[in-house]
């Protein structure tokens, strides 16, 4: 039986992955409630806005990825709509190294062939919250390391290709634009590569802050999809926090 997904996981693997930004929150707010009345007033109250500013803005930041990961139904996989026939028979589920969803989506498919590929590269995703997070979970059975630049598939052998929250991890614009031309490449005629991302816009600003810079405008991914070759065919959301893009290659929509 595969791994179902736990209350609160998504919550939780926030805090998990990302404890020392916690820690060194609460070590702040700490200091300055020990040693507020050793401040001059004038230092002592903008002071304490600012630990309250930053208390409300971890809250807001973690009820949102309680909302978002594990109320939403993002993991239910609802909006993940396969066509039938034997054409949309392959699944290619790629990922940047921490991987929530191969599981769900054999026990949701399968009769489908699934291929699982993890692009993931320490020397350029540096991110601390990855590391810790591919120390926690192994990777799903058979999962394969690639390169964003050449996968291993024959041109026009996927019926369906996966990219959920993880094509943002390619930082470099023209390794994001080559990455969707090799999507492309493996596209069979009629099948779909579904994008589902955080957008770089003014829901995802409220609930991370500067954090939202870590993702990408609708603008720069519809940019991304052109340069690419493939169509835009369907667009819709998951909340105002996750936008999905199912995109073809032109003249092939399905």
């Amino acid at each position: 039986m595969e791994r179902m997904r736990k209350p609160f996981q998504g919550v939780g693997n926030i805090i998990r992955f990302n404890w020392h930004f916690y820690l060194l929150s609460l070590l702040l707010v700490t200091g300055y409630l020990l040693f507020k009345s050793l401040l001059p007033p004038a230092v002592a109250k903008p002071a304490g806005w600012m630990c309250w500013v930053a208390i409300a803005m971890i809250l807001l930041s973690l009820l949102t990825s309680w909302y978002v990961y594990d109320f939403s139904g993002l993991y239910q996989l609802q909006w993940l709509v396969i066509p039938e026939g034997e054409a949309h028979k392959t699944i290619l589920n790629i990922h940047a190294g921490f991987d929530e969803t191969s599981g769900l989506i054999r026990a949701r498919f399968p009769d489908h062939a699934l291929f699982v590929f993890d692009f993931y590269d320490p020397k350029k995703h540096t991110e601390l919250s990855v590391r810790r997070a591919r120390k926690a979970y192994g990777p799903y059975p058979g999962t394969l390391p690639v390169s964003t630049s050449r996968l291993p598939l024959p041109d026009r052998s996927m019926g369906t290709v996966l990219v959920i929250l993880s094509a943002h991890e390619i930082r470099d614009r023209a390794e994001r634009t080559a990455f969707f031309v090799e999507l492309s490449r493996v596209l069979k005629p009629g099948g779909q590569i579904i994008v589902v991302e955080h957008l770089r816009n003014p829901a995802n600003f409220l609930a991370y802050n500067i954090g939202f810079f870590h993702f990408y405008s609708r603008h720069s991914w519809a940019g991304i999809f052109e340069l690419a070759g493939l169509k835009l065919t369907r667009e819709g959301s998951i909340t105002p926090l996750i936008r999905i893009f199912t995109l073809s290659n032109y003249g092939m929509a399905s």
